[in-house]
C-alpha cells in the first residue's frame, strides 16, 4: 500500500475553492479566488472546536519516496485537477 499524493502540501482552501469554482465552471459562472469567495460569504470561517484541539492533524505531504522506488514515475493531479475531475463526474452521474 502506498501514500499516493503530488508530495506537495495544501490547503482546506484550496479544497473549498476548488469545489466552488467547479461547480461554478459547471453552470457558466467565472471562478472566484478564496479573497471573493469570503468577501462574497460563499466560504465562512467557524471557530476550531475546543476539543479537537492538539488531535487534529491539520497538515499532510505525501511522501512519494516508496511509490517512486517502486518505479512509479507517473505525476498526480493537483487538488485543483483532481477535485474539479471529481466534481465534473459527480454532476455526470447525478
Amino acid at each position: 500500500m502506498y501514500n499516493v499524493g503530488t508530495s506537495r502540501a495544501q490547503s482546506f482552501n484550496d479544497v473549498a475553492v476548488s469545489v466552488i469554482n467547479a461547480l461554478r465552471i459547471a453552470n457558466g459562472q467565472p471562478a472566484l479566488s478564496l479573497r471573493q469567495a469570503v468577501a462574497q460569504g460563499t466560504i465562512e470561517y467557524i471557530a476550531f472546536p475546543p476539543p479537537l484541539r492538539g488531535k487534529y492533524q491539520a497538515y499532510t505531504q505525501a511522501d512519494l519516496s516508496h511509490l517512486r522506488a517502486a518505479g512509479f514515475d507517473e505525476s498526480a493531479l493537483n487538488v485543483e485537477q483532481g477535485v474539479a475531475a471529481y466534481v465534473r463526474w459527480l454532476l455526470k452521474s447525478s
